[in-house]
């Protein structure tokens, strides 16, 4: 590689001159070695002033690739993830253009919030995995994909999780009880199920206190069912004992009603 003295540009001035320079083939070079030495900065300024020079050829293909590395590389995950995406378009027979994919859906992974705030990066990160998953079944990523996408799901839902939960708090025992009951079909193999049948069990009890006498029945009942089924399911449950509770004190309510 024929980069002789511009291997060491260590100053400004010769930064500067570099940049000037009408030399795009060693101007290529340059920006190649600050690459592979890490110095994505300078790499990113000579990449980007070599874009239009070097349009779809082979140098042209390496310079996109590299300028999304350098960005995920930063840590600048969102435009990181635009120029994977836009090399994909670009180059679709690249070589690198699985690796491409793959990397601008993890882009998307690592933009994804936790579980309390807006989740639209997740449901893209998802999508996008999903696509890739598709468009590549024999990628050696395929299980990673398929870990990151189980992991997003999992955060959404704790995040549905969490609401129910503080429909609950807030009192609103009507919205909280459809919620879980929501959950439960949207997540059927749900991790949270013990925790649910609790809460509904919990909710419908204080439904129920909080009901005109002509609700009050149908909701203790719904209470003690939710318990039954806590216990059926859960015979060595860490809520069994709160549960058994609820349970007694619902069917005393029921014999004043009766």
């Amino acid at each position: 590689m024929a980069l002789c003295g511009f291997v060491a540009l260590t100053s400004c001035n010769d930064f500067n001159r570099m940049v000037r320079s009408t030399d795009n083939e060693m101007k290529y070079e340059v920006a190649m070695d600050y690459y592979d030495r890490g110095d994505y900065n300078h790499a990113l300024q000579l990449f980007d002033l070599l874009q239009a020079s070097f349009r779809n050829t082979p140098k042209g293909e390496a310079i996109n690739y590299r300028t999304a590395q350098c960005y995920y590389l930063q840590g600048d995950y969102e435009i990181a993830g635009y120029y994977y995406k836009r090399f994909t378009q670009t180059y679709p027979f690249s070589k690198d253009a699985e690796k491409a994919a793959y990397m601008s859906a993890y882009c998307s992974y690592m933009l994804s919030p936790e579980s309390g705030l807006d989740q639209t990066n997740t449901h893209t990160a998802i999508k996008q995995l999903k696509s890739f998953v598709e468009h590549y079944p024999e990628s050696d990523s395929l299980d990673r994909a398929n870990h990151l996408i189980t992991d997003l799901n999992d955060k959404l839902e704790e995040k549905d999780y969490n609401v129910c939960r503080l429909f609950y708090r807030m009192e609103n025992y009507s919205a909280a009880i459809t919620s879980f009951e929501n959950m439960l079909k949207k997540y059927p193999n749900t991790l949270h199920r013990e925790e649910i049948l609790f809460d509904m069990a919990k909710t419908y009890y204080d439904f129920a206190e909080n009901s005109i006498t002509e609700k009050q029945r149908e909701r203790y009942e719904s209470c003690i069912e939710h318990c039954n089924t806590l216990t059926y399911l859960y015979p060595e449950s860490k809520y069994l004992q709160e549960v058994n509770s609820i349970a007694a004190k619902a069917r005393k309510k029921l014999e004043k009603i009766r």
